[in-house]
C-alpha cells in the first residue's frame, strides 16, 4: 500500500518539474514580454516583440486628475504634430534588442511624456523577477531606473 506522504511528494515533484519545463519553454529574450506594473503602482505597461525589437506601450496610469484615461494627450511633445495623441496606448519604450551575453535588453529609447523627452534605455530582469528599465543620457551612470513587477 502506498502512503499518502509518498503520493504527496510524487505530486509535488511532478508539479515542480512541470513548472520548470514551462519556464524553460520561454526563450530568455522573450522573458521581458508581458504586462508590468511599476513598483510605485502608478502605471502598467505591455512589453512586446515586433520586428526583432522590444517595445512597450502604456496600458494604465493613476495620475488622471479625475478625468478618463483617454482624455490625456501628449502635450509636452517637442513635435507639435504629436501633441494631440493620446497617452493611453502610446509607445513609451522602443528599439530594445536582446543581448544574450549580458542577458539584458539594450540600445533602446524611452519616452518621458511628463517632460516630452526621449532618453537612451536598457532593461534587465533581476533574480527576483523584477523588470528594471534604465533611462539615461548617453552614459548609463547618468540616469534613472524604474522597477516593475509582472502582472498576470
Amino acid at each position: 500500500m502506498v502512503s499518502h506522504q509518498y503520493v504527496f511528494c510524487l505530486y509535488l515533484l511532478l508539479l515542480v518539474a512541470t513548472l520548470n519545463g514551462q519556464a524553460q519553454g520561454v526563450p530568455p529574450a522573450e522573458r521581458v514580454c508581458g504586462k508590468w506594473e511599476s513598483a510605485d503602482k502608478r502605471l502598467i505597461i505591455q512589453v512586446y516583440l515586433e520586428h526583432s525589437q522590444y517595445l512597450a506601450k502604456l496600458l494604465w496610469y493613476s495620475n488622471t486628475g479625475g478625468k478618463p484615461l483617454d482624455y490625456w494627450r501628449d502635450v509636452k511633445n517637442p513635435d507639435p504634430k504629436l501633441r494631440s495623441r493620446r497617452l493611453l496606448g502610446m509607445s513609451l519604450l522602443s528599439g530594445l534588442r536582446y543581448d544574450k551575453d549580458s542577458n539584458s535588453w539594450e540600445d533602446g529609447s524611452v519616452y518621458d511624456s511628463t517632460h516630452g523627452r526621449y532618453w537612451n534605455a536598457s532593461a534587465t530582469i533581476d533574480k527576483k523577477g523584477q523588470l528594471r528599465v534604465r533611462g539615461y543620457w548617453h552614459f548609463k551612470f547618468i540616469g534613472r531606473t524604474m522597477a516593475f513587477y509582472r502582472v498576470s
